[in-house]
């Protein structure tokens, strides 16, 4: 079905940002809060990494609320109208009185952050005007008891919270397929290299990715000077090579998990989104800390300072396995089945790496066929009624349907004011009730999910996170590693994730070129990222790799027809 067209400057109907809202916050590029303009030169907002952000804000160039209203007016001129991004659900209604109060302080050691904008992904709890949805028709009017840790950290550090930015519903475990960056609630978020291609049912060509879409479409576009998204496996990975920013998928623990609506404990975690290296060692220098609240970050390890180590030689010497034998291409799972058109940007990619001095390890990894296989996923009837696969059977993973019904009735209880839905259960119900809005795309996974006894009691739960373990950790990226004494594995954009992320180990993914093509359909360019994994507690050995990477290839651009307001 498509979609229908809207009036300029709504979202859906729902008014949760609108032309009108925006009309309250003047754009005053470079103007202080009193309103004198003043002559020192801003940054381009579009395009500013955090940094220069930051080197601004500190400098008499530039005030909170100037630079406030500057993203506000690129998110009414280019999500709202224009390409329609759709890329965030509700503006924060305190953004600019939060941003004058900031006006007078400047960004030191003590407030790094102070008066820079940043969006959060919807699935993470504010304590403020603004509700904390998952994008979800269902909880539209919930709201949170307190800030989630996170939230509580950057205000610490002197981040405006400018707004929740759109998601896949549920971090995209409601429905199989589902497309990336679609909420009942928020709308479709669009790709800002591809916006305006669709297929026969309205869903875009060129996907945003999930399930941060709305988080990484931001910070690609423009919008905001960096963002907050979260991954369980992919969710993060998969938005900053669709829309060719930076992100860290950190070790489980290193960010806490406390207030954020889960998918799956072992598994869950929140990370920076933004358009350089440094920018995102910036924002884990603000996050990565230990939290009484989630028990997971009590093993923290960190440097004191991301940024110290960042370094154009940071490849020199390094070993960096590619998980890809031409003497064994049965087994070659991640560089092996790359689309055509993809090869020669990982060629290229890894020629970068070789120039800057990495030594490259190329052997195939024993266990990556069979990471979520037999005894490690559920068998669920796809009923999605726009699935081009609707009748087939999916296989989604045990542990995240079994750990998604405790963990999410659990923030429910704990989190959730202001909404009478106490339970999974109610949400379902709630759909179901409201199908023709709420339920596009159905919600089998959610069915799955709640027919689990929803204590972890069972005995293929505990079996499956235990062959999880086994393959993508112990003889899966641990085993790989010492066998050939690597410093990190490398993969191409996000095929790495789920190897990753079951082991609960970091990933950073930078920018790696550009392709013209999904499936037998020629589209406009878009990004396309290399991923480097490690072991626990690497992110910053993870940061000098791709920041080195980075530099070197300089393969990142700003997204056509999106220029300077």
């Amino acid at each position: 079905m498509a979609e229908q067209e809207k009036p300029e400057g709504t979202r859906d109907g729902r008014g949760e940002l609108t032309r009108r809202d925006l009309a309250k916050f003047p754009v005053v590029i470079g103007a202080m809060a009193s309103g004198q303009a003043e002559a020192q030169p801003s940054p381009a907002v579009e395009s500013a990494s955090l940094a220069e952000v930051q080197q601004a804000l500190a400098g008499a160039g530039i005030t909170a609320s100037s630079l406030a209203r500057a993203y506000l007016a690129r998110i009414e001129a280019y999500d709202l109208a224009g390409p329609g991004l759709a890329s965030v659900r509700q503006v924060n209604p305190d953004a600019l009185s939060i941003a004058a109060g900031l006006d007078s302080v400047k960004p030191s050691a003590r407030l790094p952050l102070a008066g820079v904008p940043i969006l959060v992904k919807d699935n993470i709890a504010t304590g403020d005007k603004q509700a904390t949805t998952a994008g979800s028709l269902a909880l539209e009017g919930a709201h949170a008891r307190d800030d989630a840790t996170v939230i509580k950290q950057l205000r610490a550090a002197g981040a405006v919270i400018l707004g929740k930015a759109n998601l896949t519903e549920f971090a995209n475990i409601i429905a199989i397929d589902m497309p990336s960056g679609y909420s009942s609630l928020g709308g479709q978020v669009r790709n800002p290299y591809s916006p305006a291609m669709l297929d026969d049912r309205g869903i875009p060509i060129v996907l945003p990715g999930g399930s941060s879409s709305g988080s990484a479409v931001a910070v690609a576009a423009g919008l905001c000077a960096a963002a907050i998204g979260t991954e369980t496996s992919g969710s993060l990975l998969s938005p900053a090579t669709q829309n060719g920013v930076v992100t860290v998928k950190p070790t489980v623990g290193l960010i806490s998990r406390a207030g954020i609506l889960p998918i799956s404990h072992s598994q869950d975690t929140a990370g920076p989104l933004t358009r350089t290296v440094r920018d995102a060692a910036i924002l884990l220098n603000v996050l990565a800390a230990r939290d009484p609240a989630d028990p997971a970050t009590e093993a923290l390890q960190r440097p004191d300072d991301y940024t110290r180590d960042l370094d154009r030689d940071g490849l020199k010497g390094a070993r960096i396995g590619v998980p890809s034998d031409p003497d064994d291409p049965l087994n070659d799972v991640y560089f092996g089945r790359l689309p055509t058109h993809s090869k020669p940007v990982m060629a290229k990619a890894l020629e970068v790496l070789q120039d800057c001095g990495a030594i490259l390890v190329r052997a195939s990894m024993p266990t990556a066929g069979w990471i979520g296989g037999p005894g490690t996923t559920m068998g669920v009837l796809n009923r999605n009624p726009l699935s081009r696969g609707k009748g087939s059977t999916a296989t989604p993973p045990i542990v995240f349907l079994y750990e998604l019904k405790r963990d999410l009735n659990l923030y429910l209880r704990d989190w959730a004011v202001g909404t009478g839905i106490r339970t999974m259960a109610d949400i379902i119900a709630f759909n179901q009730a409201n199908a023709d809005k709420a339920l596009r795309f159905g919600q089998d996974l959610f069915l799955a999910a709640e027919a689990t006894r929803g204590d972890l009691s069972e005995l293929e739960y505990r079996s499956a996170r235990a062959m999880d373990l086994l393959s993508a950790k112990e003889r899966g990226l641990d085993a790989y590693m010492s066998r050939h004494a690597l410093d990190a594995v490398v993969f191409p954009a996000g095929a790495g994730a789920a190897i990753a992320a079951k082991a609960g180990y970091p990933s950073v993914l930078v920018p790696a070129g550009f392709i013209n093509r999904v499936g037998d359909k020629e589209t406009p360019d878009f990004p396309l990222g290399l991923t480097f994994a490690g072991p626990a507690w690497s992110e910053a050995r993870l940061l000098r790799l791709a920041y080195a990477y980075e530099q070197a290839s300089s393969a990142r651009r700003m997204p056509p027809g999106l220029p300077a307001l």
